[in-house]
C-alpha cells in the first residue's frame, strides 16, 4: 500500500479512556507509527468522561502499549515523539461544548499544518451512543466533507434487524455510505485476508470450489475464556449476536462468495451480500433440527476451577442467554446447492481456536484393498486463523514400508515458517485502510441488515422459549451433546486442530 505521507490525518477517538483504545486502537496506531505508515503530520484527539490530564492519559496508554503491542515495550524516544501528537479532552457526549471544543482543535490543527486533514471519528463507545455522536457531528458541521471525513463504528451494529435498519437510516441520512466504516476486526486478520488470495489467485481451486467436489464446510470460533467482566453486556448479546451475526457470517461469505470482477471495495462487498441473500431462510419448524444453543457450567481449565455462566458477575442466576451456538446453513445457489455449512461458537470451550474446514467428497471408486485403507480420511482443506496461522491440505499418501498402507498427511503453508516478518495486528490493517479510504474489509449497510435477517427467526425463537436444560455443557468441553448430534446425523463430526501436534481429532 502506498501512503501519501504529506496528507495530515487527525484521529478523534470517542471513548478514549475505554478498554478498546487501551488494548487495541492506541497500540495499533503506535505500531503504524513505528512502521512508517503514519503521515508526517498527524494528531490523536481523545474524548472521554473521566477528568484526566494529558500526562496521565499518555501514561495510561503507554501501559497499554507495553502490555499489548506485538512489538513489545515502547522505546522511550519513539514513544515520546509519538505521544507528543496526543491530546485528551474530557467531555459529555450529550453536551454541545464537547463538539465546539473539538471543532476548535480541528481548526487549530488545520491552521498549523496549512492543509485540511483527513479526520477519522472512531466511536469506541457503546452502540447506544452512535446516533448521539453522529447527530452532533452533523449539527456542528464536523463531517460534511465526503472525501475527508470518516466514521468508524464498532460492533455491535444494532441489536437486531429493526435497530440495525434504524441506525443505517440515521447514518445514511446524515452522511454518505462511503464515509461509514463498520469495523469487524476479524476481517483484518492476516489469515482471513488470505482466504481471498488463496481462492482467487490460484487457478487450481476454482474448478473444485463447488458442490461437485466439496461435501460440507465447517466454521468454528471457540474460546476457552468465559465472559469475565462483560457479564452485563453478554446478557443482552449472547453467542448469536456476539459472534455469529458478524465474525462467523463474514467468514462464511469469504468462503462461499463468487469471484469478484475486480478488487474494488463495492465489488467485493456485492459478492458477499449475494451469499447472504442466497442463504436459506429459517422456518419455525427448521430451527430445532438445524440450530443448537448451550450455556456453560463450572469446570476445570488448565488446573484452575472456573465458575459457570450463571455465577459470573452481573449475570442473571436464571439466565436464558446462550454462550454456545451451532447452526447448519444452506446456500441456495448454483455453486453450493445441497452443501451444508456448519458453524459453531462458544465460550469456556476446550480450546481457543478459529478454524475453517472444507471437506471434499470421497473418491468415486476405491482401487486399494481394505487392508490399505484402515486410516483412510477424505481430503480436507483447513484454514486456521488461530492459535496458529496456517493453511493445510490433508491428502492420502503411502506410509513408508514394504506394504501398501495409506495414511493422512498434511501439506502445510505456515505463516511463521514461511515469512520472517511478524504479521500486523488486525486493527493495524483496518486503521490503515481507513486512512487510505479503502472500505474492502468493512461491512456495508445492506450486508449488516442481510446478516441480521438470517438470524432473526433463531433469535426470536430462543428469546421467547426458555431453555429448560441450561446449563448444558461443562467448561473445558466442546459444547452440548446436541451440537455433536447436529452434525453427526449427517454422518460428519466437528473438526479441530491440536495446538501441539496439529493432528486431527474427532
Amino acid at each position: 500500500m502506498i501512503i501519501d505521507r504529506s496528507q495530515p490525518v487527525l484521529f478523534v477517538i470517542f471513548g478514549a479512556t475505554g478498554d478498546l483504545n487501551w488494548r487495541k486502537i492506541n497500540p495499533a496506531l503506535y505500531n503504524l507509527y513505528l512502521d512508517k505508515f503514519m503521515p508526517e503530520q498527524f494528531a490523536i484527539y481523545g474524548n472521554g468522561r473521566s477528568p484526566r490530564s494529558n500526562e496521565d492519559m499518555r501514561a495510561h496508554l503507554l501501559e497499554g502499549v507495553n502490555t499489548f503491542s506485538r512489538q513489545g515495550k515502547a522505546d522511550e524516544t519513539s514513544w515520546q515523539l509519538f505521544s507528543e501528537n496526543m491530546t485528551y479532552h474530557p467531555g459529555d457526549l450529550k453536551d454541545d461544548k464537547t463538539y465546539t471544543t473539538l471543532a476548535k482543535y480541528i481548526a487549530d490543527c488545520t491552521k498549523k499544518w496549512g492543509k485540511d486533514p483527513i479526520v477519522i471519528y472512531y466511536m469506541a463507545v457503546s452502540y447506544e451512543f452512535f446516533p448521539l455522536i453522529a447527530q452532533h457531528l452533523k449539527d456542528h458541521k464536523l463531517a460534511d466533507d465526503v472525501s475527508r471525513h470518516r466514521l468508524v463504528i464498532e460492533k455491535p451494529f444494532g441489536k437486531d434487524l429493526d435497530s440495525a435498519r434504524a441506525l443505517n437510516q440515521l447514518l445514511c441520512g446524515l452522511f454518505d455510505e462511503s464515509q461509514i466504516y463498520r469495523i469487524d476486526h476479524y476481517l483484518g486478520k492476516e489469515t482471513v485476508q488470505n482466504i481471498l488470495a488463496f481462492r482467487f489467485a490460484n487457478s487450481i481451486l476454482e474448478p473444485i470450489w463447488n458442490r461437485n467436489y466439496i461435501q460440507h464446510v465447517q466454521i468454528s470460533v471457540t474460546e476457552q475464556l468465559g465472559v469475565g467482566g462483560r457479564g452485563s453486556y453478554y446478557e443482552h448479546a449472547g453467542a448469536l449476536r456476539d459472534m455469529v451475526q458478524n465474525h462467523i457470517l463474514q467468514l462464511l461469505c469469504l468462503v462461499a462468495m463468487e469471484t469478484p470482477i475486480n478488487f474494488q471495495a463495492d465489488e467485493v462487498r456485492n459478492r458477499k451480500v449475494d451469499v447472504l441473500r442466497s442463504m436459506r431462510p429459517f422456518k419455525p419448524e427448521d430451527i430445532k433440527k438445524n440450530a443448537v444453543r448451550g450455556q456453560y457450567s463450572e469446570g476445570w481449565i488448565e488446573g484452575e476451577k472456573v465458575t459457570g455462566y450463571r455465577e459470573e458477575v452481573q449475570v442473571d442466576t436464571q439466565s436464558n442467554t446462550e454462550t454456545f451456538a451451532a447452526i447448519k446453513f444452506f446456500i441456495d445457489n448454483w455453486r453450493w446447492d445441497g452443501v451444508p455449512f456448519y458453524v459453531r461458537t462458544g465460550k469456556r470451550m476446550h480450546q481457543s481456536a478459529s478454524i475453517i474446514s472444507i471437506q471434499f467428497r470421497d473418491v468415486p471408486h476405491m482401487v486399494f484393498p481394505d487392508a490399505a485403507i484402515d486410516n483412510w480420511r477424505q481430503n480436507r482443506l483447513i484454514i486456521s486463523i488461530q492459535p496458529e496461522m496456517s493453511i493445510r491440505l490433508q491428502v492420502q499418501a503411502k506410509r513408508p514400508g514394504l506394504e501398501m498402507v495409506l495414511n493422512t498427511v498434511d501439506m502445510v503453508f505456515n505463516y511463521d515458517g514461511t515469512y520472517g516478518s511478524e504479521s500486523p495486528e488486525a486493527y493495524e490493517t483496518l486503521l490503515l485502510d481507513t486512512m487510505e479510504g479503502d472500505q474492502t474489509l468493512f461491512m456495508r449497510g445492506d450486508q449488516v441488515e442481510a446478516a441480521w435477517q438470517i438470524l432473526m427467526p433463531i433469535l426470536h425463537s430462543w428469546e421467547t422459549k426458555k431453555s429448560i436444560d441450561f446449563p448444558n455443557y461443562n467448561a473445558n468441553t466442546w459444547g452440548p451433546e446436541t451440537a455433536e448430534a447436529l452434525i453427526a446425523q449427517d454422518g460428519f463430526h466437528w473438526y479441530s486442530i491440536s495446538p501441539t501436534s496439529h493432528q486431527t481429532k474427532s
